[in-house]
């Protein structure tokens, strides 16, 4: 159909991504070449909670960091109402599968802080859905749950990192060299997801080098079981991006058709 939406597994990073030239770049160049969403549905690392929440239309954002500048402190990403896909998607999930509207949570900057930069004029609705499980099958199935909204124009992100070892790294700069564990998850993943080997990364708890350095805790990993559960098929491999690394982590992103 033509309102079919692909769906994204992104890294986010902290708020200094939205000054980083050459992420900043890539990420909107990733959405001027994207058909533009009717609505975006965003599960990030920042909000694990089950069972499944929703967030709140017009909610202040959640500054969930600390220690940057007071200006990141200030940002607002004003989005049009999205109860509309909050309805849709509540309507969806199996019955074993509840869904709860929060009445107070705004989007976290594992949300805001990309899309601030994707679509900056904050003119698509965007609904954020809470990380119910680690359980990849869970995700997997979740995920596939919400595959019939990319017909309808959503664009369905996971929002996490692909490694996220911060209490290992030593240096904190954008271009600070990556540590051996990352570099070595990196790889590990970059060659599961080009074959589309949906099992081994379901198993990085004992197949992937790295860990649990790169996932000290795995909610930076997770979001991908959701976006590889809305692909038409987890199996055929996805155009991977952004390959590189921030701050000594991986930037390695997905978009699956």
């Amino acid at each position: 159909m033509s309102d079919r939406m692909p769906a994204l597994y992104l890294g986010h990073g902290a708020p200094p991504l939205l000054d980083d030239p050459l992420w900043s770049s890539q990420l909107a160049g990733l959405a001027a070449d994207l058909p533009r969403p009717k609505a975006i549905l965003i599960v990030s690392a920042h909000w694990e909670s089950a069972p499944v929440m929703l967030s709140a239309d017009g909610a202040p954002l959640v500054y969930d960091f600390g220690g940057f500048a007071e200006r990141y402190y200030r940002m607002t990403y004003r989005t049009p109402p999205a109860t509309a896909l909050a309805q849709g998607v509540a309507a969806m999930m199996p019955a074993g599968e509840p869904v709860h509207q929060h009445a107070s949570r705004g989007l976290d900057h594992g949300a805001w802080v990309p899309l601030k930069i994707m679509y900056p004029d904050g003119d698509i609705p965007v609904l954020q859905m809470s990380l119910p499980t680690s359980d990849p099958a869970r995700l997997l199935a979740l995920g596939q749950t919400l595959r019939p909204l990319r017909d309808e124009g959503v664009l369905i992100i996971g929002s996490g990192f692909l490694t996220h070892g911060l209490p290992f790294l030593t240096e904190f700069r954008i271009d600070a060299a990556a540590p051996g564990w990352s570099t070595e998850f990196d790889a590990w993943a970059g060659e599961a997801l080009a074959r589309g080997d949906v099992d081994t990364l379901a198993s990085y708890q004992s197949k992937a080098p790295g860990m649990p350095y790169a996932h000290p805790t795995v909610e930076h990993y997770t979001p991908l079981f959701v976006t590889l559960g809305a692909s038409t098929d987890p199996e055929v491999p996805g155009e991977q991006l952004f390959e590189g690394f921030w701050m000594g982590l991986s930037k390695r992103s997905l978009q699956v058709a």
